[in-house]
């Protein structure tokens, strides 16, 4: 028998016995479901494809795109493992899911939906944010649940006397199948703030949130319609029968399955890149990027552009989150894509990434004097509520296809400068290297390059970051089942990662200083922006 046949064979046991764990991850485009072994490694994934939309000035995904979405991924799922492996999926060792971090969904007692799902994208909680900071002395940015909460208090919305819930996108998910209303505590910390010694919410932060609303009369308390707060490792309940049928609608997956807390985007891709200890880092750029920073100890004060949140086993993190990446330069490239195509020219969409950002690393240090905002949404660090994407230049700069694509990748990541600054030069905070992850590293090299030169630090990019917060919500599945007693996250994961080092990119000075002369006429080009806004109405 040769060794791929064992090998396959001890597949299908695995399955067979549920010696496995899911992961499934719902992201901004993309829902992707995998299933990984007993050693960790991704055996079969499935994946729905759905954009958010904008219905009533709200970015919004509906209930019924939500559960079209996570059905349609975990189907895609099963049926690449009875593919590759000939054997019926019914059971599991264990299961997470994992969702886009922050936003606002609320219930009434009967499980009814008080208003559309307001997702992280929506920058409408300016003055609920400016004054929970203010109160808390702590940074509560405006997608966070509790300024979400706050602003509707704020705007008399009638649903609020009738919340009997208030949670995130995975953490509904999680109730539906578990009957369990519990976050994970990352997940947590983007809803309302954590402290890290208890691992809780802060209960000062608490009491003085009920003291506020108190005047409004309503008949909960702001702990009534939270969650409870999980640590990986933790048990969060186990799959219904009700919450079976409704993952698997082939009516085969068996209930009783244990699910991990549920988690945010964030944690999980702390989790996917081995980035939970101190002085490491993480950066996840795709439809929005942030960086996280686990910290060695608090910041000196509380500032707008930096949240503070927690890794899945509590420590703390500091995250820069800007709404907008990639999708401005994906529109442009399919232009191109469509222009080449209206040529007669058949050109696979990879081959038109990797060439046309492939570019990018031929251009200017600075991009020639070019200046663009992929602005699609608002900017919270910036000061947008909504954004317009623009191109501009001035006569005599360097106008080339080069300058063109590099100064799309440098602006991607123009509002995540500005947080990175606070980190490492007023904070002096100090990390030995950042690990990428999503699309914006998809095309060798280019992200990773470009990202160093931001960030002027080392970018290291795994092989198995690819795999994304699918596969890191499956390791905190497997965490739950497979951990030895008193084994923390950090060591369970060191076993997971060993001799995964990755491939490493020091920061190029040209690149670095090109960065930081084109982030200087960032800055100074926002007015642009900002009329932009004001007189391009939608």
């Amino acid at each position: 028998m040769s060794t791929g046949t064992r090998q396959l064979q001890d597949i299908r046991k695995d399955i067979e016995n549920g010696q496995t764990s899911v992961g499934m991850e719902l992201g901004s485009t993309r829902i992707k479901t995998v299933l990984i072994g007993s050693d960790h490694t991704p055996l079969a994934a499935g994946n729905h494809d759905w954009e958010n939309s904008y219905i009533n000035n709200i970015w919004t995904y509906s209930l019924e795109e939500i559960w079209e979405g996570v059905q349609n991924s975990y189907r895609n799922m099963v049926h690449a493992v009875k593919e590759k492996y000939g054997v019926d999926l019914v059971t599991t060792g264990s299961i997470g899911f994992s969702g886009m971090m922050h936003g606002y969904m609320v219930f009434d007692r009967t499980g009814q939906q008080l208003t559309p799902f307001r997702t992280w994208r929506n920058n409408i909680t300016g003055p609920a944010s400016e004054f929970l900071t203010s109160l808390f002395d702590y940074p509560i940015p405006q997608r966070w649940g509790i300024a979400h909460l706050y602003q509707a208090i704020l705007n008399r919305e009638e649903h609020v006397a009738q919340i009997d819930q208030l949670t995130t996108l995975a953490g509904y998910i999680h109730e539906r199948l578990t009957g369990s209303r519990v976050l994970g505590v990352g997940e947590a910390s983007g809803v309302f703030p954590i402290d890290p010694k208890t691992k809780g919410y802060y209960g000062k932060m608490v009491d003085q949130f009920d003291r506020q609303i108190e005047p409004y009369g309503f008949k909960w308390k702001i702990r009534d319609i939270l969650p409870q707060v999980r640590v990986a490792g933790e048990p969060a309940g186990r799959l219904t029968a009700e919450g079976a049928r409704l993952l698997d609608t082939s009516g085969r997956l068996q209930p009783g399955i244990p699910l991990c807390p549920p988690e945010g985007d964030a944690g999980t891709g702390m989790v996917a890149t081995n980035s939970i200890a101190v002085r490491t880092g993480n950066v996840s750029a795709g439809t929005s990027v942030f960086a996280m920073i686990v910290l060695e100890k608090e910041l000196s004060r509380a500032y707008g552009e930096i949240d503070l949140v927690t890794t899945p086993d509590g420590s703390l993190v500091a995250m820069v989150h800007s709404n907008n990446c990639t999708s401005d330069y994906d529109a442009w490239i399919g232009l191109f894509a469509e222009a080449v195509k209206k040529l007669g020219v058949e050109i696979s969409k990879p081959k038109i990434y990797d060439t046309l950002l492939g570019m990018a690393l031929k251009g200017d240090p600075d991009c020639g004097g070019l200046l663009s905002y992929g602005y699609i949404s608002g900017e919270h660090i910036t000061g947008f509520e909504s954004g317009r994407p623009l191109f501009a230049r001035i006569p005599g700069a360097r106008f080339n296809l080069a300058n063109f694509m590099r100064v799309h990748l440098f602006t991607a990541l123009g509002a995540l400068k500005t947080g990175l600054q606070i980190l490492f030069e007023e904070e002096s905070v100090e990390v030995d290297e950042i690990r990428g992850h999503g699309g914006f590293f998809k095309t060798r090299e280019v992200g990773q390059k470009i990202m160093a030169a931001a960030a002027n630090t080392p970018i290291s990019v795994m092989e198995t970051a690819g795999e994304g917060g699918a596969w890191g919500v499956a390791l905190l599945a497997s965490y739950l089942i497979r951990k030895l007693d008193n084994e923390t996250l950090d060591q369970y994961l060191t076993k997971v990662f060993a001799g995964q080092s990755g491939e490493r990119m020091e920061p190029d000075p040209a690149d670095v200083a090109g960065f930081n002369a084109f982030y200087e006429r960032y800055v100074k080009g926002l007015p642009i922006e900002r009329a932009a806004v004001e007189h391009l109405l939608r």
